[in-house]
């Protein structure tokens, strides 16, 4: 993954915590090693990495660790967005600091102001920040293909944009239709969609950290044309969990952080408050699954 270029698999980092909620970084070094072995082809900290329950102080952490272990084996990219635009130039300040090699921010989710907020940041980083950014749309501030490519022609250090708006299918379609010569399209929502995102212009996908050699290896059998057998490895190993990390509010960090801590990569498996609770039916759900496949 150039810097400029974001392909392959780019798995989204959980924060491990010890059973009393504290950070564990033994366990984040092990998830780190475990991952890059597996060949991906970047990591991430955003929401996936539970960043919203973490401190400035814990966040910083977390990237200064993950920058130091990885050392510069793959890019790492770090999510600064923020309710505020002054709040995301400083985290997006902090970040660049830090080590990160790439930014991802969505828009202002809580009171949603459109484009031109957009636009309003990414002239504020630019005075800051030199850092590519991962344009992200997510189901709570989606933006539209045509807005997307206005902010892409204003904002020269767009290098992608990740799309999470349900249903991503289309979604990457119109994406690839409006922007892909200018800018790199690339999956989320775990990875779910990837074959058919694929197939409609996206060159990567951002899923959880659990499986990364399934997701590389599915990767890996797309670019070379062997469709058929990626369809079969995906829907034998990745399909069964992620329709499960999806049933309910945020049951997929319980899932992912079972699975890791089954397969020895992370000593707990603690989610931050607030989560939700995993009833007997889910439980026994999830452990089926732990048992069919690790």
């Amino acid at each position: 993954m150039s810097q400029l270029n974001f392909q392959g698999i780019i798995p989204i980092l959980i924060t491990p915590f010890d059973a009393k909620g504290g950070i564990d970084f033994d366990s984040l070094q092990q998830l780190i090693e475990f991952n890059i072995a597996a060949g991906v082809h970047g990591l991430g900290i955003a929401l996936g990495s539970e960043i919203f329950k973490l401190s400035d102080a814990e966040r910083d952490q977390v990237l200064k660790v993950t920058v130091e272990t990885v050392n510069g084996r793959v890019p790492v990219v770090m999510n600064t967005s923020a309710p505020g635009t002054d709040i995301a130039v400083s985290l997006s300040r902090r970040a660049q600091d830090l080590g990160a090699d790439a930014l991802m921010i969505y828009p202002m989710s809580f009171m949603p102001t459109g484009p031109e907020s957009m636009l309003d940041l990414f002239d504020r980083l630019d005075a800051f920040v030199t850092l590519p950014i991962i344009l992200q749309d997510v189901p709570q501030a989606p933006i539209g293909a045509d807005a997307v490519r206005r902010i892409v022609l204003h904002a020269s250090r767009t290098a992608a944009i990740k799309v999470e708006t349900l249903p991503t299918v289309p979604q990457v379609s119109r994406m690839a239709a409006k922007v892909a010569e200018k800018l790199t399209v690339i999956g989320g929502a775990g990875g779910s969609y990837m074959i058919e995102e694929f197939r409609r212009g996206a060159r990567g996908t951002m899923p959880f950290c659990s499986q990364p050699e399934d997701f590389v290896a599915v990767w890996n059998h797309l670019l070379d044309g062997n469709e058929s057998t990626a369809r079969v490895l995906f829907d034998d190993k990745i399909m069964a969990i992620n329709r499960l990390a999806a049933q309910d509010g945020d049951i997929f960090y319980h899932v992912h952080k079972q699975i890791l801590h089954r397969r020895g990569i992370i000593a707990n498996a603690y989610v931050r408050s607030p989560t939700c609770s995993i009833d007997a039916i889910t439980q026994r759900e999830i452990d089926t699954l732990l048992d069919q496949f690790y």
